[in-house]
């Protein structure tokens, strides 16, 4: 299977302690999170926006996910989630969010 994947979409994932965070995906991702669920690995994931515009900011997010993780397999054994690190990536990610009025100037995503 190709791991070049196309992410078009903004979920927020809640973790099993009951918190929450963001991720950019696609439906196969949210496939694999709705499993994740169903697996008590995650205790749920819901679609926030479906079909965001490919910006540039979601070019360079696609990039660090393509180059640094790989789809899970359909037997989940465990939930990864995905690092923002701090500089372009992160920069890059919340202003996806950003610009999909998922969050305001003021919020900053809870990792």
């Amino acid at each position: 299977m190709d791991n070049e994947q196309s992410l078009n979409l903004i979920e927020q994932i809640t973790r099993n302690d009951g918190t929450k965070y963001y991720e950019i995906a696609n439906v196969l991702m949210n496939g694999r999170a709705e499993k994740a669920a169903e697996l008590g690995l995650i205790k749920e994931v819901r679609i926030l926006k479906l079909n965001i515009p490919h910006s540039s900011a979601v070019g360079v997010y696609e990039d660090y996910v393509n180059e640094n993780y790989k789809v899970p397999p359909m037997e989940l054994k465990e939930w990864v989630e995905y690092k923002k690190p701090e500089g372009p990536i992160k920069d890059a990610f919340e202003e996806i969010l950003k610009a999909n009025k998922i969050i305001s100037k003021e919020d900053q995503p809870k990792e």
